[in-house]
């Protein structure tokens, strides 16, 4: 079965972006490579259960499951060693991907309370765009009742084949990503 934004984008979006910004070839369009979703669990040094726990949440909200991600070098600062377990992650691709965006755009985000949008800054210069949320209850696959602390994470939008970041905004504007209007 494929994914409704799957269809959307090979037959509506496609074709908008080629006569928006006179793209000769279909191959030229700008596309959605994959998803990461991130969890920083800086706690999860004192206790892995921690750890195990945003693990399992993250794997129930993206369907995937994530893996460990540990420190690259000692920050003394931090009480941080070479090694030790930070976070964790999880990259989305093809049909996974898909569906996820689909209940984040359209299920997700208009739970959340006094949402005006997504700010339309946060691209970089490759055009990859990241969001960020303050807690994973927005999510309705999280069981409110079962949460012990609340946990925030990254989502990025890698986006392949865009020539500006007008062209990655648009890409996901089309599908259906509300960015906040300016007054």
């Amino acid at each position: 079965m494929i994914p409704r934004l799957l269809e959307k984008y090979r037959k509506e979006i496609t074709p908008q972006m080629m006569q928006a910004f006179s793209l000769k070839n279909s191959l030229a369009v700008p596309y959605l490579e994959k998803i990461v979703v991130n969890m920083g669990v800086g706690e999860g040094l004192e206790d892995i259960k921690i750890l195990e726990k945003a693990m399992d949440e993250l794997a129930v909200i993206t369907g995937q499951k994530p893996i460990l991600r540990r420190s690259k070098k000692a920050i003394a600062n931090f009480k941080i060693r070479q090694g030790s377990p930070v976070g964790c992650k999880v990259t989305l691709r093809r049909k996974m991907m898909y569906e996820f965006m689909d209940r984040l755009i359209n299920v997700t985000m208009p739970r959340i309370r006094d949402f005006r949008g997504v700010s339309a800054e946060s691209f970089d210069e490759a055009g990859n765009y990241t969001l960020g949320f303050s807690e994973q209850t927005i999510f309705p696959e999280i069981d409110y009742d079962k949460i012990s602390r609340m946990q925030g994470m990254d989502i990025t939008f890698v986006i392949k084949r865009a020539k500006s970041k007008e062209q990655a905004k648009e890409l996901l504007r089309l599908f259906g990503m509300p960015f906040e209007v300016k007054a």
